[in-house]
């Protein structure tokens, strides 16, 4: 929000610098994030001062030159080259001297230099309007009034405003200061309790205010809940024109631009109070009635940016007579009933909006405007009246309006301030300090909140309604600490604290680990939704629940009616979403919970899964298996990948449940299962709608957590001596695994062994016979003390070939 240190001290007499004006701020709670000098003519016409042309003549040297002498005020006149028609003796005229920076209407900003034009000096420039930004005219030089001093700076001839505005960054429990006047009341307060300051704010004069006229336009609200205060007034006979020069200075410093002065008038108010207004043309109101209701789903409404919107049944409206929508109440205005500058008449709208309603209809149709932005907060409805008459009387000042009605105001429901108990005690508890309780009377009274009643240990305060997130005693207690000042509250010589051990594995900095981990690998982190549709799980309607399931009551979406018992399906949803879009070659990971029902008892599973789909790499001219597709050992790459950052390994490998996979793999340490991987059941995607082949791997991370192993980090010096392979084609079994293989390898060959690795699988029943496959396999064998001899490694690997010939029938293909 964007608070202008001039426009504050309309209000407020402050004479301290912006800086520490802006510390004072951000003690109070309102956040100073910046300030940011702003000038009504870039430049402010620095450098430029008035000068009296003595004397003029033509140029020597050029037909369309003038040489001057110019009187600016200092001891010796000036030489000034000019090229203007209309230079004169005698005249009162602008000077830009020598090094000043002129920041022309239209180009680049340029510095006066001095020098010879066409061989005569020249000390500095005589100004058009359009060369110092102050017009567009450059049919010759400005020539100001006979009486103007000689020597005064041009920025005092023409009253230039240089202003500092605070970027605030509001926080959404702070409706007190979406305006102006609200930051006014809030500096003043911080000012006569910490810095000795009389200060008070002074409040717009709303005296001059009367009704009047017989012109009467029906209000009737169908939605008092929604509307709880309806304020409006007939106002005639304007004249649709520029805004004044100040109030338009003002919008500007606060980035609100001006249009015209009905508009700039209600944008104003909305900035001073903090009280929206919206005018309606009132020959565009059918029937001379306004009606605030609700209107069907799907209603149709052109808003003021041209867009034709679909309105939703929660939305509130203002209609005519006719109930034809002419605003979305507290967001945005239509576009047959907004002011035009053919618009004589108006009716202005003042009215206090339920908070969560304007909420949700403003973020359903994404309009973040200024107006839903303070009803959102929570207006302030005792301000509204207030509020209208000062439009009222600024429309009478300067779009020379007349009040043609009385002031309509339909409040049947009077929202008063709220009485909240609060306990000396608890203050100073909380805030640390003892404060008196006068002190804590007088706070509180700065900013406008009545003491009702007191005794020795607390007092009722009333909280008025333009605070409508102090609602508690703690909001109270937040109330008086920022006015007492943060700073004022002593630092103890001494903290106490309670250790505070960190787990080991930290689950958190494990998580964050393999996130980065496998983003730095090409994948994309998901957060998919923890709800899911029980039909993917063979449930239905209510009788046919499945065991184990958690349902839900989910009123506002029967179909997500479970907690999802895996985070496969969300999973396959987020690729789906994906797919539809032409985004096709996809790795996901998430971390999540899947949830189930054990008897009476709710389970909850922390889980981390993988998906992959689409093309190993990208498109590329020199890739040639750029088409190739990710397939089971990509997946199980990528596991290993997780696996072996995390030091965990020595796991027991098994079959994959069929009901999830197509094939796949199970990963356990003894019961307890560490991670499943595999192809995804064609079935199981057809259900979510996916054609093509899915790579899924879940695992059981609070499992993983449990196998970590204490030093993940191992160091082995370089082996010096070499390395032996030697390779063995084995027939076997179509049953028999490549993990049966190693398993049963570095069981009869502890010693030398360090890898075993499958390069080739062959299956030709023809040639091995009927149910049998061949492997070929490597096998790594070291000596870490000398180097092997043939002998060591052919016993080494008969050993190895014997177990398995021995355990699994395996026979030596020749």
């Amino acid at each position: 929000m964007k608070v202008s240190l001039r426009w504050l001290r309309d209000y407020l007499s402050i004479d301290l610098p912006p800086e520490e004006i802006g510390q004072i701020l951000t003690g109070t709670g309102l956040e100073v994030e910046g300030i940011e000098e702003q000038e009504s003519i870039p430049g402010g016409l620095q450098g430029i001062v008035v000068g009296e042309v003595k004397t003029c003549g033509k140029h020597p040297n050029a037909d369309r030159l003038s040489l001057t002498q110019v009187d600016i005020g200092r001891d010796d006149l000036l030489s000034i080259v000019c090229g203007a028609p209309n230079v004169a003796a005698g005249q009162k005229v602008l000077v830009a001297t020598v090094d000043t920076m002129l920041y022309p209407t239209e180009g680049e900003a340029f510095k006066i230099k001095k020098g010879k034009i066409r061989g005569e000096v020249s000390e500095g420039m005589i100004c058009a309007e359009d060369e110092i930004g102050l017009g567009t005219d450059h049919d010759g030089i400005m020539v100001l009034p006979e009486e103007t001093p000689v020597g005064k700076p041009a920025a005092e001839v023409f009253s230039l405003e240089s202003d500092h505005v605070f970027e605030i960054g509001l926080t959404p429990n702070r409706s007190d200061a979406t305006n102006h006047l609200g930051v006014a009341f809030d500096l003043a307060a911080a000012l006569r309790v910490n810095h000795q300051s009389t200060a008070e704010v002074m409040q717009p004069d709303l005296s001059g205010f009367s009704e009047g006229g017989s012109t009467q336009v029906e209000v009737e609200i169908r939605n008092p809940e929604l509307c709880p205060r309806y304020a409006g007034l007939v106002i005639k006979n304007l004249k649709i024109g520029p805004s004044p020069d100040w109030m338009q200075n003002r919008l500007k410093a606060v980035d609100v631009r001006p249009i015209n002065n009905v508009v700039d008038i209600t944008n104003f108010v909305l900035h001073e109070m903090g009280q929206p207004l919206h005018a309606f043309d009132l020959e565009k109101i059918g029937g001379s009635k306004i009606i605030v209701q609700t209107l069907p789903a799907d209603t149709s409404f052109l808003s003021l940016d041209e867009v034709e919107r679909k309105l939703r049944s929660e939305d509130l409206m203002i209609c005519d007579g006719n109930h034809t929508p002419m605003c979305i109440a507290g967001v945005f205005g239509g576009l047959n009933s907004g002011v035009t500058d053919g618009t004589t008449s108006i009716f202005l709208e003042s009215a206090h909006f339920n908070a969560g309603s304007v909420r949700r209809t403003s973020m359903s149709h994404n309009l973040r405007t200024d107006a839903a932005k303070i009803f959102e907060k929570g207006s302030d409805p005792n301000v509204a009246v207030d509020a209208l008459k000062r439009a009222a009387l600024l429309m009478q000042e300067y779009a020379g309006a007349t009040i043609e009605s009385t002031l309509i105001d339909h409040y049947p429901e009077p929202i008063s301030p709220l009485p909240v108990r609060v306990r000396y005690q608890r203050i100073n508890d909380v805030i640390g300090i003892d404060i008196a309780s006068e002190q804590v009377h007088a706070i509180l009274e700065t900013m406008n909140m009545e003491i009702l009643e007191h005794d020795e240990d607390s007092f009722l305060v009333g909280v008025p309604t333009n605070k409508s997130d102090v609602i508690r005693e703690i909001d109270v207690i937040e109330e008086v600490l920022r006015i007492f000042g943060f700073n004022n509250v002593p630092t103890p010589g001494e903290i106490t604290t309670a250790m505070v051990v960190a787990p080991d594995p930290d689950p958190n900095a494990l998580r964050e680990l393999v996130g980065d981990l496998l983003a730095a690998n090409g994948f994309y982190e998901i957060m998919a939704l923890s709800l899911s549709e029980s039909k993917y799980y063979g449930g239905g309607p209510e009788a046919d629940r499945v065991e184990n399931l958690v349902y839900i009551n989910n009123t506002s979406n029967v179909h997500l009616d479970i907690m999802r018992p895996d985070l496969l399906i969300s999973g396959l949803e987020a690729v789906k979403h994906n797919m539809n879009r032409r985004n096709e070659d996809l790795r996901f990971f998430e971390f999540g919970r899947a949830y189930k029902l054990d008897g009476d008892q709710y389970e909850e599973d922390n889980r981390l899964s993988l998906i992959l789909t689409g093309r190993r790499t990208g498109e590329s001219w020199h890739e040639g298996n750029s088409t190739a597709t990710v397939n089971f050992y990509t997946l199980k790459a990528a596991v290993q990948l997780v696996l072996n950052r995390l030091g965990i390994s020595n796991l027991q490998v098994e079959e994959a449940p069929i009901d999830t996979y197509s094939y796949g793999l199970r990963l356990r340490r003894g019961p307890m299962v560490i991670a499943d991987l595999g192809r995804v059941n064609d079935q199981i995607c057809t259900s979510v709608g996916i054609s093509k082949e899915v790579l899924f791997a879940s695992f059981h991370w609070d499992n993983v957590l449990r196998v970590l192993p204490k030093k993940r980090i191992k160091m082995q010096e370089l082996n010096k001596f070499p390395i032996v392979r030697r390779d063995l084609a084995l027939i076997v079994n179509k049953s028999v695994r490549f993990a049966d293989l190693e398993r049963l390898a570095f069981k009869a060959e502890k010693k030398l062994l360090t890898a075993v690795n499958l390069f080739d699988v062959y299956e030709n029943e023809e040639q091995l016979g009927e149910g049998k496959k061949s492997y070929a396999l490597s096998f790594l064998l070291e000596n870490r003390e000398k180097t092997l001899t043939d002998k060591e490694v052919d016993k080494a690997m008969n050993r190895i070939s014997g177990s398995f010939s021995a355990q699994l029938g395996a026979e030596l293909r020749r």
